[in-house]
């Protein structure tokens, strides 16, 4: 049959455009129950569980996939059911995403539709008036000829050509929603990337600024510290002159009202004012006295009395300690015991550890030689004495733990050993460090208060110079302990004291001989008396080539002048000094003993030569008759020769004609005095005691606990301590006991030696 025309045949084409309709309101009705359907999941969390796995199917893309594959007959498509892990993050986005591009591409499906079925219901209108017979006719229908099937063929085709492009869109969306994924999950990746990239910059930015601050506030400790000192060394000129000035009136007040009408602790007595006394030349203003630099310090002394000492249980007939109480404060252990366990910190030169064993004694010496006592004899090392003095004091008999009883107050720092480890440190900060650390703990304590640590004493077991460093100056020698103003009001004890300033007092060097029994030292005394001297003088020492005032090398060339009547032991590279049977083996044999001064006034070879018999021989007084006042005679021509320092400079004195001019007798009595001087520059072993006589610590505690009973009654009193004299010249005032002109002022007017060895 041939293939109708167009425009004939008028029934199927009307057929056609109702099977199209019908078609598409199916198609329409079909799609409004998909899109309810998906609105229903949508509400109920928008997936479900499927096949019992632990995944979820996404709510839209999923379920429609499912439904049209099914609609469609194709099961190739159930692969693209998507099972997910329930996570929520970043792939729930991107599921929302999906579903919202998916309801997009649905509603421009409908759209479509909607037209289409505009379109087709308006043809439809106009030709249905003229064929309503022919449409609501069923056996037409039912009767048509086998020409009608292309139609029916080629809506199926249309169908499947639909259902095409219907998986087409879909692989299209599914393939773009991937495509949308992977860059997601990329961008993503170049995000945290990005993200790390920054994190790590920030943190070395971080670690930067931190070391900076770091070096910030080691700079800023070091410049708080510096200005600290610099804080406690100022002074207020206006707020003392002030204070002087209301001191002045209220001391005139005092004198107008009648005293029989007070009660006695009110009672004080006028002082004068620092304008009204003499004024003397200073050579330095920081060494003026503590009253007068700090102003606090000045009110305190001047309107505060000392706390008298508590009466101790004992009645006082019967109480040997009566007066010479001690309390030993507990200080800390850095301070002390850590300085020993780290002993091998303590010196670059030398083994601290072995030195510091038997209580600070060091190792013991054999008397092989026979040149010593059987016992009692160690190889001590001279920067030691502030453990020989801690652990003698531990056994002194007159210890309390009731500070209120108390007569001084021991202050166990052993700051000889604490700055010998910075001495050639640029650093003065760290030289400082613990000594300022020690004086704030000391004014903080209750103790402090009663005398605001003029009871106080403390042992530094190297010179004074160690311990006054210019304040002006970081990395000059030494520390500042002897500086600050609590330390001005402290007793110091050193190996070497300063002549222009008053709070410090030299005490011996320690030496090898350290007795256990009184019948040790008698013993020694008698074999020094009864030793036979080879040679007039003797001398132990080193040149000073860069040192135009020493006077070393004069002495060295008169003694190798003197042939057999001179012995000179050059402490050379050798270290032959450092044997201690070289020195006593020399010192044994020699009448004199020469002792000029050396990196500064005084030497440990002075005291070495008294244990051995020998006379010492001084060219400076700076070297022992200022020094010593506890421990050396007054007289001291009675024990020493003095030849002046600038005689041996010029030439003028020669010491072989000088000494041997020395009377016999004289010598003898000098020989003498020297022996019986032995027990005093001795300090005995730490492990026992001594019976009748007196070492060198015996000395020292009388001499403080003398001191402080004069401050104490200074203060009582009213008095400003220490303000009798001026402060440079303390030399006078307690080595001479009278001030005014002096034959040794020449030797005072300038301060040599400034600089520790």
């Amino acid at each position: 049959m041939e293939k109708p025309m167009s425009g004939k045949f008028r029934c199927r084409t009307q057929s056609w455009y109702i099977v199209l309709v019908s078609f598409l309101l199916w198609l329409t009705l079909y799609m409004c129950y998909l899109y309810s359907s998906s609105v229903t999941f949508r509400k109920r969390g928008h997936s479900f569980v499927a096949n019992n796995h632990t995944g979820f199917l996404d709510s839209s893309q999923s379920f429609h996939v499912v439904v049209r594959d099914d609609e469609t007959q194709d099961p190739s498509h159930v692969e693209d059911i998507d099972i997910v892990d329930n996570v929520v993050g970043d792939d729930e986005t991107e599921a929302d995403e999906d579903k919202t591009t998916e309801f997009s591409d649905v509603e421009e499906v409908n759209q479509v539709i909607d037209s289409m079925l505009s379109e087709d219901q308006n043809g439809t209108d106009t030709d249905s008036a003229k064929d309503n017979e022919d449409v609501t006719s069923n056996e037409e229908v039912k009767n048509m000829d086998e020409d009608d099937k292309p139609v029916v063929q080629s809506s199926a085709q249309d169908k499947r050509k639909e259902g095409r492009s219907t998986k087409q869109r879909k692989g299209t969306t599914a393939n773009v929603s991937e495509r949308q994924r992977d860059k997601k999950s990329e961008e993503d990746q170049e995000r945290r990337k990005e993200d790390r990239v920054v994190k790590q910059k920030e943190t070395a930015n971080v670690l930067e600024r931190q070391r900076g601050e770091n070096v910030e506030d080691q700079a800023a400790k070091r410049k708080g510290a510096a200005n600290f000192l610099e804080r406690q060394r100022g002074e207020n000129v206006e707020d003392q002159t002030a204070k002087r000035q209301e001191n002045a009136d209220v001391s005139e007040r005092q004198g107008e009202d009648n005293p029989e009408d007070q009660p006695v602790e009110k009672i004080l007595p006028a002082v004068k004012s620092r304008t009204e006394r003499p004024q003397r030349p200073r050579r330095r203003e920081r060494n003026k006295p503590a009253d007068s630099l700090n102003p606090v310090m000045e009110k305190r002394i001047e309107k505060v009395v000392a706390e008298p000492r508590r009466q101790n249980p004992v009645q006082a007939g019967s109480d040997s300690c009566s007066g010479r109480y001690i309390y030993i404060h507990n200080l800390p252990r850095k301070f002390n015991q850590d300085l020993l366990e780290n002993c091998r910190s303590l010196s670059f030169w030398t083994d601290m550890c072995e030195c510091a064993s038997n209580l600070g004694l060091g190792a013991r010496l054999s008397n092989d030689e026979k040149l010593y006592s059987n016992s009692g004899w160690f190889a001590t090392n001279q920067f030691l004495l502030e453990v020989i003095f801690h652990n003698r004091m531990k056994q002194y008999k007159c210890l309390t733990k009731d500070p209120l009883v108390a007569s001084a107050i021991y202050v166990p720092y052993y700051a000889g050993l604490d700055v010998g480890r910075y001495l050639w440190d640029p650093d003065g900060f760290m030289r400082d460090y613990d000594a300022l650390n020690l004086v704030k703990w000391l004014a903080s304590r209750p103790e402090w208060k009663r005398m605001w640590g003029r009871d106080h004493f403390l042992v530094a077991g190297r010179i004074n110079w160690d311990f006054r460093r210019d304040p002006k100056n970081e990395s000059d020698w030494g520390n500042e302990l002897l500086n600050f103003d609590e330390s001005r009001n402290m007793t110091m004890l050193v190996l070497e004291s300063s002549p222009w300033n008053y709070n410090d007092f030299a005490i011996p060097y320690p030496t090898y001989f350290h007795p256990s029994r009184d019948d040790t030292v008698f013993q020694w005394q008698n074999k020094m008396r009864r030793l036979k001297r080879r040679f007039l003088f003797s001398f132990a020492g080193a040149r000073r080539p860069g040192r135009h005032e020493s006077i070393r090398n004069e002495l060295i060339e008169q003694c190798l002048a003197s042939r057999r009547r001179c012995r000179f032991l050059e402490c050379d590279k050798t270290q032959k000094c450092h044997k201690p049977a070289n020195v006593m083996r020399l010192f044994q044999n020699s009448i004199f003993c020469l002792q000029p001064p050396g990196d500064s006034y005084t030497r440990r070879s002075i005291f070495d030569s008294i244990i051995a018999g020998c006379i010492p021989v001084f060219f400076h007084p700076g070297s022992a008759y200022v020094q010593y006042i506890w421990h050396f005679p007054r007289d001291y021509n009675k024990y020493s020769v003095m030849i002046p320092e600038s005689d041996v400079k010029t030439g003028k004195a020669n010491i072989e004609r000088i000494l041997t001019r020395v009377s016999r007798d004289r010598r003898v009595a000098m020989k003498d005095e020297i022996i019986k001087m032995i027990p005093k520059v001795t300090y005995a072993d730490p492990s026992s005691r001594l019976g009748e006589i007196e070492d060198a610590f015996d000395l020292t505690v009388k001499g403080i606990l003398d001191r402080v009973e004069t401050v104490r009654n200074q203060m009582n009193e009213g008095r400003i301590v220490n303000y009798d004299f001026e402060e440079e010249e303390s030399w006078k005032y307690f080595a001479i006991g009278k001030l005014g002109p002096h034959e040794w002022d020449a030797y005072f007017s300038r301060k040599i030696g400034k600089h520790g060895p």
